[in-house]
């Protein structure tokens, strides 16, 4: 068999493997290791006649190759264990061939992202305040940064922890309504978790909420609290408003 490429054209044994798999057309679940093993050998043969160095880690594979097509050769030995699945000698090898092409697949991917990230152009962000006439100061002891970020992670969190397969519908939610309705809760609690403002998990429902809580917040209506670092974010009612 001849063998037309050189082992810099590879990035490493499993490289060289699944290409040689591809070019035999296998089944990657169901390698013929006889085969691919003396493909492979071929191969390192080839470069050694070439007098190309080969690395350690191609002999490495080789030396897995030939332990796998030893046990390949082997008669079946029954277990004695009932309904016990016999062993595959190819099952670990398939399955670093299976994860590495998943590598290969997403750097691929993520290769041509960047091609594409090349071809836009960014503007500078400006000072956005020189157009804003007139500045109004939340009523907060953490910054807007410091709530986009818990919200963030809330949010991601909740996401982990709903059921799978469930199917939520929310009707179209306003500002104004989120905004009413904080007011009839803090008429009653005074003093409530940030979070508990977001019972439900949906975009809408979560940017209408912010929005509110953010409005509130400006027109002094409650003011926004977190006594210490990494404790919980709580909204109050101000005191005579």
């Amino acid at each position: 068999m001849e063998l037309d490429f050189k082992i810099n054209d590879f990035e490493g044994p499993l490289d060289l493997l699944l290409h040689l798999i591809k070019e035999s057309k296998m089944d990657i679940m169901n390698i013929e290791i006889e085969l691919i093993t003396r493909q492979y050998m071929e191969f390192l043969d080839t470069q050694g006649k070439m007098n190309l160095e080969i690395s350690s880690e191609y002999l490495v594979l080789a030396s897995e190759l030939l332990v796998i097509k030893s046990k390949m050769l082997l008669p079946n030995i029954k277990t004695l264990i009932e309904d016990e699945e016999e062993f595959d000698p190819r099952e670990e090898l398939v399955n670093r061939l299976i994860e590495y092409q998943a590598y290969k697949d997403i750097t691929k991917v993520l290769q041509e992202k960047e091609l594409l990230r090349k071809d836009i152009y960014t503007k500078s962000p400006e000072n956005i305040k020189n157009y804003v006439d007139d500045v109004h100061e939340i009523q907060a002891d953490v910054s807007l940064d410091d709530l986009v970020n818990a919200l963030k992670k809330y949010y991601q969190r909740k996401l982990e922890s709903r059921p799978l397969r469930t199917k939520v519908t929310v009707n179209e939610i306003s500002v104004s309504s989120r905004r009413s309705d904080i007011k009839n809760i803090l008429k009653n609690k005074k003093r409530i978790s940030f979070f508990e403002l977001f019972p439900v998990v949906s975009k809408d429902y979560i940017v209408a909420t912010f929005l509110a809580v953010l409005e509130m917040a400006k027109s002094r209506e409650l003011i926004i609290k977190q006594e210490r670092a990494f404790e919980d974010i709580v909204c109050e009612v101000i005191e005579g408003a």
